[in-house]
């Protein structure tokens, strides 16, 4: 009996391992066939030539290409609020000690910020746009600042949880190499538990990079709009591509505009493994400097 559980066991795990792996390549493999026809030069720019559009010098209003610069710049933005708030957060959870009720209080907190909708958040924003309003700023407004701002509280908790959970799972004797050889606590975390630990680190800002570049819930309530162009400022309306997708699929005339949908699709792929691997790249950088 005990055999048959174990073979059981193995062919279960093996069988969701495929069924992984089956269903990402079918997705793909989708997403080629109906959008790779359409990446062409026309999808990003439309009828503006790619020197006028990339320096400026002509809007381009039937291109993705706003909407690119839209997502990149907002993962960017959210991820420098959202990156050393969420790693400090982890690291003063797993390193300094605190009493147990204020603990609880915290985890209770990014517990239930993490299970939040993003649509709540999106609303959350909006409403504090109508308070600014109100009070101090008049002239407030939904923009690409709002949306960086809200996309920055989502991905919080991944940050300060994968941070915590990568200090917390070195072992003691390394805690106290650093510690044995005169360093400070601080120095300690600095230069010795942070670099052994910055793959689980990377892994949180990875899980945040693709956060931010894929939801669409957050930024429909707090800056994106359609054929808004290339924000000027951080204070201006943006184009996005997960707004964009929605809007071709939902909007769609033709079985042709539907498919630049799909391009869109696999641009915002291809746009996410990017960042992901250039995440990588630097999380090789360091992991090589701190050998």
């Amino acid at each position: 009996m005990t055999k048959f559980i174990e073979t059981a066991a193995t062919f279960l795990s093996y069988a969701c391992a495929i069924l992984t792996v089956t269903t990402f390549v079918i997705f793909v493999g989708f997403l080629v066939s109906h959008g790779l026809t359409t990446i062409n030069l026309s999808l990003f720019f439309g009828d503006v030539s790619p020197y006028d559009a990339l320096f400026g010098n002509a809007p381009v209003w039937d291109g993705i290409w706003p909407a690119v610069v839209g997502t990149a710049l907002l993962v960017f933005f959210s991820c420098i609020l959202a990156v050393p708030l969420g790693i400090s957060a982890g690291i003063f959870l797993a390193e300094y000690t605190v009493s147990r009720p204020i603990r609880s209080i915290i985890d209770f907190a990014i517990d239930l910020l993490a299970g939040m909708p993003s649509i709540i958040m999106g609303l959350f924003g909006f409403a504090m746009v109508l308070f600014l309003r109100k009070t101090f700023l008049p002239e407030a407004n939904t923009c690409l600042l709002l949306s960086s701002v809200c996309i920055a509280f989502l991905v919080l908790p991944y940050l300060i949880r994968t941070t915590q959970t990568a200090l917390v799972a070195l072992p003691a004797a390394v805690r106290l190499t650093g510690i044995g050889l005169g360093f400070t606590k601080w120095q300690n975390i600095l230069h010795v538990l942070i670099p052994l630990s910055s793959r689980g680190i990377m892994s949180g800002v990875i899980l945040s990079i693709g956060r931010a570049a894929e939801d669409t819930a957050v930024i429909l309530l707090t800056g994106v709009v359609a054929n808004s162009g290339l924000p000027g400022a951080i204070t201006d309306k943006f184009e996005a591509l997960p707004f964009t997708i929605y809007y071709l699929a939902a909007e769609y005339r033709t079985p042709e505009e539907l498919n630049r949908g799909f391009g869109a699709a696999l641009v915002l792929l291809i746009l996410t493994g990017t960042l992901f691997q250039a995440a990588n790249w630097l999380h090789n950088r360091i992991s090589g400097e701190s050998r």
